[in-house]
C-alpha cells in the first residue's frame, strides 16, 4: 500500500503530507476510525489501556465494534507505547469526557492526552479532537497544554482541528462511513487538512463549520436535544400512568399527526445523552446564566430508577416477595456498555430489600465490578416479579421462552422497553404486565 497524501492548498502550494496518523483512544469511537483510516493511511492506535491492547492484538474487541476477522485483516498498529508515537504527522484524539460524582466536566483523561501527544508534536502537525467538550474547551483548555509541553505555537507551527464524533453503539446500520460530520479548524487552511482526511473514510456529507466553538456547541447540543425529548415523554409516562392510561398508546397515536416528533419512555444512561448536557450547563453557569429547562429534563432522566422502584413497591404492597429476575444491565440495547446504566442503578435498590437475580445477554455467567453477578439465562427459576429492562434482540427472540420458563402464571411484569406487543399480552394473558 503506498502511504502518504499530499494535501494542496493556496494554488497548488504543498503544505503537508500526512504520512501517519495516530489514534488517541481506542474505544468504542477510536477502534472503529483507526480501522478505517487504515484503509488509507499509516495508522497507529494508542491507549494506555494494555489489557484492552492486548485483547485487540489477539483479535478480540470486547465493544464488538470490530468482528474478529476484521481486526486479523487490520492495517494498523496497536500499542500501549508511547514511542510507537513518533513522527506522526496527525494526532486524532478520542478519549472519553465523563461526568464526576457531582456532575461536573471531567476532563482529565483529555488532558492526559494533550500531555501525551505535547511531546510528539513537530511543526506542521495536525491535532484533532473528537471528544465531546463544552463551547471552547479545545482552545481555551487543550491547546496551552499541547504549547507549553511542545514548545510550539498554534496555529503558527502546528495546526487543531475538532470535528465531533457520531458514534451510536450496537447500531450496524449507521456505521462510520454512513454517519455525516462535521469539521473545522482553527483557519480555513487547517479545516481543509481536517476535510481531507475524514472525506477518505466518510461517504456521506461533511460540513465545514465556521469555528472550532461552533462545531463544539453543535455536536453538544445533539444528545441535549435528544435528552430533552425522552425527560418529555418519561413526564407524561408519569402522568398517563397515574391516570391508569396506557402512555405508549397514546404516544403513537398523537404519532399519526405528520409533525408529531416520536419519542418513547424508558432509561437514559451511556457516556453521551445522560452526559452532555451538563457539559453545556457548566460552560453557561459560568457566563452567568444556570440553565432550567435542560437541567429539569435531567432531573426526571436520572429520577426514573426511584419512579420505578416506587411502582413495583406500590403494585406488590405488602406481599412477601423475596426474589425478583432483572434482565438488561447495559444502558442500551444491543451493545455491552453499561456506563452510567440506569438499570444497574434499580438493581441497586432493589438489592436493598430483595434478592436480585440479574441476566444480560452480554455479560452472561460475569461478576461485574459493581458486585452484580450476571446468571445464565437458562439457569433462572420463575419468580414472582419479573423485570425486562433493555430492549436487546436476545429477549425478543427468546419470548416463548419468558413464558414457559420464567414468568409464573401471575407474576407481575414490568416491561420497561415494551417487548411484548398489545396482541402479545393478549395472547400471553399477560394480565399482570406495567409498561413505561
Amino acid at each position: 500500500m503506498n502511504y502518504g497524501h499530499y494535501v494542496f492548498f493556496n494554488n497548488g502550494k504543498n503544505i503537508m503530507k500526512f504520512k501517519k496518523i495516530s489514534i488517541i483512544g481506542l474505544g468504542y469511537v477510536g477502534l472503529p476510525l483507526a480501522y478505517n483510516l487504515s484503509k488509507y493511511f499509516k495508522v497507529v492506535g494508542f491507549d494506555i489501556n494494555k489489557i484492552r491492547i492486548n485483547e485487540l492484538n489477539m483479535n478480540k474487541d470486547s465493544n464488538l465494534d470490530l468482528t474478529k476477522i476484521e481486526l486479523k485483516k487490520n492495517n494498523f498498529i496497536k500499542t500501549y507505547n508511547l514511542e510507537d508515537l513518533k513522527n506522526s504527522d496527525v494526532f486524532i484524539i478520542t478519549v472519553p469526557t465523563p461526568v464526576n460524582k457531582n456532575k461536573k466536566p471531567d476532563i482529565q483523561a483529555l488532558k492526559n492526552a494533550c500531555q501525551i501527544v505535547g511531546k510528539f508534536i513537530s511543526k506542521e502537525n495536525l491535532v484533532i479532537f473528537e471528544s465531546t467538550v463544552y463551547p471552547g474547551l479545545t482552545e481555551e483548555f487543550c491547546k496551552p497544554i499541547l504549547e507549553k509541553i511542545s514548545g510550539l505555537k498554534s496555529p503558527k507551527d502546528f495546526g487543531i482541528g475538532y470535528s465531533p464524533e457520531r458514534f451510536n453503539p450496537g447500531d450496524k446500520k449507521h456505521t462510520l462511513e454512513k454517519i455525516s460530520k462535521i469539521v473545522s479548524g482553527q483557519n480555513k487552511n487547517i479545516c481543509n487538512r481536517v476535510f481531507y482526511i475524514y472525506k477518505k473514510i466518510i461517504k456521506a456529507k461533511i460540513y465545514k463549520a465556521s469555528s472550532i466553538k461552533i462545531a463544539e456547541s453543535a455536536k453538544v447540543i445533539e444528545n441535549i436535544q435528544r435528552d430533552l425529548n425522552i425527560a418529555f415523554v418519561n413526564e407524561l409516562s408519569i402522568i398517563f400512568n397515574n391516570l391508569n392510561l396506557k402512555s405508549r398508546e397514546i404516544i403513537n397515536l398523537a404519532s399519526t399527526k405528520w409533525n408529531f416528533m416520536k419519542f418513547e419512555p424508558g432509561l437514559v444512561g451511556g457516556h453521551c445523552i445522560s452526559v452532555d448536557p451538563y457539559y453545556l450547563t457548566y460552560k453557561s453557569t459560568l457566563s452567568g446564566y444556570k440553565p432550567k429547562f435542560i437541567l429539569s429534563g435531567r432531573l426526571i432522566n436520572d429520577q426514573m430508577p426511584e419512579y420505578i422502584v416506587k411502582v413495583l413497591l406500590k403494585k406488590i404492597n405488602k406481599k412477601k416477595i423475596k426474589k425478583i429476575n432483572f434482565f438488561g444491565i447495559t444502558f442500551k440495547e444491543n451493545c455491552p456498555d453499561f456506563r452510567n446504566s440506569l438499570s444497574i442503578k434499580i438493581i441497586q435498590i432493589l438489592k436493598k430489600k430483595f434478592r436480585v437475580c440479574v441476566h444480560d445477554p452480554y455479560h452472561e455467567n460475569k461478576n461485574l465490578t459493581n458486585g452484580i453477578k450476571i446468571s445464565n439465562f437458562k439457569k433462572i427459576k420463575k419468580s414472582d416479579i419479573n423485570i425486562i429492562s433493555v430492549n436487546h434482540k436476545f429477549y425478543k427472540k427468546n419470548k416463548s421462552y419468558f413464558i414457559k420458563k420464567i414468568f409464573k402464571k401471575s407474576c407481575l411484569i414490568f416491561d420497561l422497553k415494551s417487548i411484548f406487543n398489545e396482541n402479545e399480552i393478549l395472547k400471553y394473558k399477560l394480565n399482570n404486565i406495567w409498561q413505561l
